[in-house]
Parts: structure tokens; C-alpha cells; sequence
């Protein structure tokens, strides 16, 4: 079996607006907790406010995880470490060019053409990797964080496709 498989995850890192959203919630939480007390239909809707709330709070703990597997590459998107989704799928065919943000390789293409897929921690101390592709004849500029294993075996697959760092 000569297959090619690599994987590698991060964390995405907490904005301002999540920050400011798990706040809402518990703020929410609370004034549930309160109607809760107070009797009758208050009671009710606070009942329902806290279950809610505490449903979707761990919701908002996203990682990213990329796999590679013989020239496919899946980005997942892991929502409260439970709850997993694929967001896209795609082939070393489909890739135009993989390069680190702040490439010379990355002059050519104009970005208000792509549409943007963030699948990176945010961290500004990481340097992410973009690749630009034609997916059904939508472009896309994708930011994703691979394993140096990852990367060798993209070399492998497309190798005039991978920008020198």
C-alpha cells in the first residue's frame, strides 16, 4: 500500500468578537437563571434561555484540522471537540500554487478575485501557508498552518506547485 498520509491540526485563536459573545452568554445564562426564580412564564423562558445558551456555548471553541491523503487535501472544522464538519475538499489538480504568507511567489495574484477561506489559528507569531485554487470554477485563497510532513508530501505530489520558503 504506497499511500501518502499526513495530518495536522490547530486552534483557533479567541477574537474580540468571540470574547465579546461568550460574555453575552453568560450574561445570558445568568439573567436565565434569574427569570427562573421569578415563577410562571419567566420561569419557562428562563429554563429555556439557560438550556440554549449552555448548548451553544462550547460551540465556540473552534479547531481546524487538515488532512492529506494521496493528493486530497479535507479541512475540518472540530466545533466544541465534538462536533465535526469538512468545509472543503481539495485536489493537488485543483492547486494552483502553495506558498508561506509574505512570498514573492504570492506577487501575481491579486486577492479581491478569491474568495477567502481562513482555516489558520490567527496566531500572529505563526507564519500561515496559502494556497491559491480553482475549485468548479470558483477561486479560492485559502490560510492553513501544515505539518512539515504535510508540506513534503504536497512537494511530492505537485512539486513544481510548492513555493521555496
Amino acid at each position: 500500500m504506497n499511500q501518502s498520509y499526513a495530518e495536522a491540526g490547530v486552534k483557533r485563536k479567541d477574537t474580540m468578537s468571540t470574547l465579546a459573545l461568550r460574555s453575552l452568554m453568560i450574561i445570558g445564562i445568568v439573567v436565565g437563571l434569574i427569570c427562573m426564580f421569578i415563577g410562571g412564564v419567566f420561569q419557562i423562558a428562563g429554563i429555556v434561555l439557560v438550556v440554549v445558551l449552555v448548548f451553544l456555548f462550547p460551540r465556540l471553541n473552534i479547531d481546524y484540522e487538515y488532512v492529506f491523503v494521496d493528493g486530497q487535501i479535507d479541512f475540518d472544522r472540530i466545533a466544541g471537540k465534538s462536533k465535526r464538519k469538512t468545509i472543503l475538499r481539495i485536489d493537488m489538480e485543483q492547486v494552483e500554487i502553495v506558498a508561506q504568507e509574505g512570498s514573492h511567489a504570492l506577487d501575481g495574484y491579486t486577492y479581491a478575485q478569491y474568495e477567502n477561506k481562513d482555516f489558520s489559528s490567527r496566531d500572529k507569531s505563526r507564519k500561515p501557508y496559502i494556497i491559491i485554487a480553482n475549485i468548479e470554477d470558483k477561486k479560492y485563497r485559502i490560510l492553513f498552518e501544515p505539518s512539515e510532513k504535510m508540506l513534503s508530501l504536497m512537494k511530492q505530489k505537485g512539486p513544481r506547485k510548492i513555493a521555496q520558503i
